[in-house]
């Protein structure tokens, strides 16, 4: 399985008391996430954020529709928390978020390991497609980020 790596850091101009339960609470994964994916929630909100906890969403794929589970593997509020798929279109996806106080708000990283089913087939798609769609997931999400809470343009996208 060939896995790769995308992270992605961002400074908030926000205390960690307002950053973290924004981030906790899974509704706004909707907010975060771009039109064109067609998001929605299959699991009733709101969701108790928890180790352990599942959530089950449904969205498109280059116009597929499929269904999304995954599960809360480490809660470690307000630090972060981890992310895995138990089900889904991806052979692997680990997605960590993490938050630390830095310059009077907060550095907020995301780094998601990922692999994608199917082999060599896989290893295609990912270079066609698959990165530059999640690059593109990611910049959506940081301009909605910056948005939310204001963050000045002149921060960086990747890391």
């Amino acid at each position: 399985m060939n896995v790769h790596r995308l992270e992605r850091e961002q400074w908030i101009p926000a205390p960690l008391e307002r950053v973290f339960p924004f981030f906790a609470d899974a509704a706004n994964l909707e907010t975060l996430t771009p039109p064109w994916l067609g998001f929605g929630f299959v699991t009733a909100l709101p969701i108790e954020m928890r180790t352990g906890a599942r959530i089950e969403y449904r969205l498109r794929l280059a116009g597929v529709p499929l269904r999304w589970r995954t599960r809360i593997a480490k809660w470690e509020p307000p630090r972060g928390f981890v992310d895995v798929q138990e089900s889904g279109p991806y052979a692997l996806w680990e997605h960590t978020h993490a938050f630390e106080p830095c310059g009077g708000g907060v550095l907020m990283r995301d780094v998601v390991r990922y692999a994608l089913p199917l082999g060599p087939l896989g290893g295609v798609a990912h270079a066609v497609a698959v990165k530059a769609a999640l690059a593109a997931i990611f910049d959506y999400r940081f301009d909605r980020v910056r948005e939310i809470f204001a963050a000045p343009a002149a921060a960086g996208r990747a890391a």
